[in-house]
């Protein structure tokens, strides 16, 4: 196919059109595409024993986790957070639980993932490190595993919804179904008292009870330990702690030597 005209592209350009890749001059072929293997097919015919065989670009799963991590709300800042960046020298032993729960959890992951006690739950103390290991856990789920994986940060969460009744029903809806929902903390205390109103009770228990009976995973961060979310409501409670019972780590101690914001200050 001939490259259009000047008078064309002028006439484009006047209109507000950007003109094609091809018609730049100097703009080869191959970078008119992300992967000039494949040139965006996702595969590309390759000559095996004198046959044309389709091949599968290696880019289809790079392209597929881009769209995970883009889709799942967590923010660019965290989506950069792994386990080598999560420091457990010098740090007490919870914490050092905590990290090899998260790190047996995606060992597993395959195995357990459809089962009831497919889910993970890091309570207690803030600072400790609870959302950095599950941020870094979801992000290995997405880019290791190519699960989606939904975050729901629980303070900003509830009051996305409740600002929004007219998408409350889908926005619940991909809570519920997403392969991996991961809330954070849920329930955060303010000022010594958890902030569970029954309305948001009514929420949360809407979505862990689909995902309970659809035996769908959660990843859970929360200051809560097992007994006050019980007391919170029972239900809802109970079922997230049969779900987390096999990676399920209560962080509890000094402030001062476990919350790394603190580290320093005394």
């Amino acid at each position: 196919m001939t490259k259009r005209t000047i008078e064309q592209i002028l006439t484009d350009l006047k209109n507000g059109k950007r003109p094609l890749l091809a018609d730049r001059p100097g703009v080869s072929d191959e970078s008119r595409y992300d992967c000039p293997l494949c040139k965006d097919q996702g595969g590309y015919l390759r000559m095996q024993n004198e046959t044309d065989v389709w091949v599968k670009c290696s880019c289809a799963a790079d392209r597929k986790v881009k769209r995970l991590l883009g889709a799942s709300e967590i923010t660019d800042a965290f989506r950069k957070l792994n386990f080598t960046g999560f420091r457990t020298s010098g740090k007490p032993q919870a914490v050092i639980d905590a990290y090899d729960c998260a790190l047996e959890f995606i060992e597993h992951f395959d195995r357990i993932k459809n089962s009831r006690k497919n889910s993970i739950a890091l309570l207690g103390r803030p600072g400790s490190g609870k959302t950095h290991l599950l941020t870094a856990l979801s992000n290995a789920v997405m880019r290791q595993k190519q699960t989606p994986v939904v975050y729901f940060p629980f303070v900003e969460g509830v009051t996305d919804l409740k600002n929004d009744f007219d998408l409350l029903d889908a926005k619940l809806s991909r809570m519920k179904h997403v392969d991996v929902l991961f809330i954070d903390d849920l329930f955060k205390p303010l000022n010594g008292k958890p902030r569970a109103t029954d309305w948001q009770i009514e929420q949360m228990y809407a979505v862990i009870n689909y995902r309970y009976l659809n035996h769908k995973p959660i990843l859970l961060s929360s200051e809560l330990a097992c007994d006050e979310l019980v007391q919170i409501d029972e239900a809802l409670g109970t079922r997230i702690y049969e779900m987390c019972s096999d990676y399920l780590v209560i962080i509890k101690g000094n402030p001062y030597e476990l919350n790394h914001r603190l580290e320093g200050a005394r």
